[in-house]
């Protein structure tokens, strides 16, 4: 079998939906409820005319019809042992059983207010013949039907959509027909009649299949002009200094997308570049996946900062990432493919990672910020020396004052290298000593030579580097159109 494209279950759903709702007029906003045996998927969605796209996407990889059957085997299981002493659970043709019959049990409760279960000889010899209501069911299950909501708070909140901007909520999967989980997304959204017109269990296969017919060539009044534009399941960058993780194209950017960033080299005559890509929602790159790694090499000798390296992401609709860069001096480039299968998180990790990223949200935030100013101080210490090197510098300051800003440079250099673990409260401390003996001396020496020459056009009048890195100081990453 040839496969053309790998789409989200939720965004075929979403395909089936909408076949019948070409002809409406205006633009649709869409949520699948997408609610299977093993696993949950949540997807937001815009369709406008043949149009569907994606606005976000989030899901629980350990939620699905087969976790309320595990409620029911465990309390099945537990009545067997209290009613004949024995304990089936280490029997898996046993378990096998009563996991047949609680899927069983399971399917009548959302049809009916109580269920019976009669299994013969299941265990040593001893009958099963109980009854549950479907009151007792959605009781032991209500944390897990509790969690269905989570996702669907997460795409909203994604897609900065409120619950009442949305026209239809669209039940798809099997689990989805339990009465409890219905009444739970409709009071949500504010009581509005849930979608049930596409078969739960087929909905999924029946987009994918028209969409195959659609990339295949294939053509009919009902598929025509229809167009599916999906996301990028994770934000996807580059590391720069201190590891920290530089986002090109963020988590749930409409594919196919093209993003440019320029950077510069971090040391004086650097000659080659490592490029390592990584997806991830943390702001550090020791805590995201690390997809390829390149080198752009013999880079023309130049001070840190002077060179342009144009790094760009290019993915496509089958989610295949091209990062390419360009050192624009010399004209070197290089360029990587970064495929769906190796190296990629799987469904199960993307959603861990994106929990991950909420949960430590603070504790990143003080930790990029700390990494930040004492990036600060190492630019403000390079654009400095840079500062001092000038010739008319050189020759417009004293010796002594000269003197003391490359003692203090130097000191807050060495310190740089004992404390790389320092507070954001110390490095800021630092770089306010720095510029407490710098500034003051600088600022003279420009101030004086604007006044002897206020007419020179090639005289640039202002205040010296300020502790933000100054003028000089290597560029940071900027948006490239």
């Amino acid at each position: 079998m040839e496969v053309l494209r790998i789409i989200n279950e939720p965004t075929a759903a979403a395909i089936a939906y909408g076949m019948d709702k070409k002809a409406d007029k205006g633009e649709k906003v869409v949520l699948i409820f997408d609610l299977g045996g093993g696993t949950f998927d949540v997807t937001l969605l815009t369709i406008d005319g043949g149009i569907f796209e994606v606005k976000a996407t989030a899901g629980d990889t350990h939620l699905g019809g087969e976790d309320f059957d595990n409620r029911l085997v465990d309390y099945f299981a537990t009545e067997f042992k209290t009613r004949f002493g024995k304990d089936l659970r280490g029997n898996a043709r046993a378990v096998r059983r009563l996991r047949t019959a609680c899927e069983r049990v399971k399917r009548t409760l959302s049809s009916s207010a109580n269920a019976s279960i009669e299994i013969d000889a299941l265990y040593e010899g001893c009958d099963l013949f109980s009854k549950i209501t479907r009151a007792r069911f959605e009781e032991m299950c209500r944390d897990q039907f509790e969690r269905c909501l989570e996702p669907v708070k997460k795409v909203l909140q994604d897609a900065e959509t409120k619950p009442q901007d949305v026209h239809d909520v669209v039940l798809v999967g099997g689990s989805t027909r339990i009465p409890r989980i219905q009444q739970l997304v409709q009071n949500y959204f504010g009581g509005k009649e849930l979608n049930r017109s596409i078969n739960p269990d087929e909905a999924v296969a029946y987009g994918a299949a028209v969409q195959a017919h659609i990339l295949s060539g294939g053509r009919s009044e009902k598929t025509e002009g229809l167009l599916l534009l999906d996301v990028t399941p994770l934000s996807l960058g580059v590391e720069t200094a201190g590891g920290v993780m530089s986002v090109l194209i963020p988590r749930n950017s409409t594919v196919p997308i093209q993003k440019s960033q320029t950077f510069s080299t971090n040391a004086d005559n650097q000659r080659n570049v490592e490029i390592k890509v990584y997806e991830g929602e943390r702001p550090l790159v020791t805590q995201c996946q690390c997809l390829g790694t390149f080198t752009l090499t013999d880079i023309p000798p130049a001070p840190r900062g002077k060179p342009r390296i144009t790094v760009t992401f290019d993915v496509n609709t089958d989610g295949i990432l091209v990062v390419s860069a360009v050192e624009e001096m010399g004209g070197k480039t290089h360029a990587i493919t970064i495929t769906n299968d190796k190296g990629r998180l799987s469904k199960d990790q993307i959603e861990k990672m994106v929990h991950e990223a909420e949960q430590f949200a603070n504790e990143d935030r003080l930790n990029a910020e700390r990494i930040e100013a004492r990036n600060a101080v190492e630019n403000y210490t390079f654009s400095l020396r840079a500062t001092l090197s000038e010739p008319d510098v050189e020759a417009g300051i004293t010796l002594e004052d000269r003197q003391k800003i490359q003692a203090v440079v130097n000191a807050a250099a060495a310190w740089l290298d004992e404390n790389p673990e320092a507070t954001k409260e110390e490095y800021d401390a630092k770089n306010k000593e720095i510029e407490h003996v710098a500034h003051p001396i600088l600022s003279a020496f420009y101030i004086k030579r604007t006044m002897e020459r206020p007419h020179d056009p090639s005289t640039t009048g202002g205040a010296a580097p300020e502790g933000n890195g100054g003028a000089d100081a290597p560029p940071q990453p900027t948006d490239v159109d």
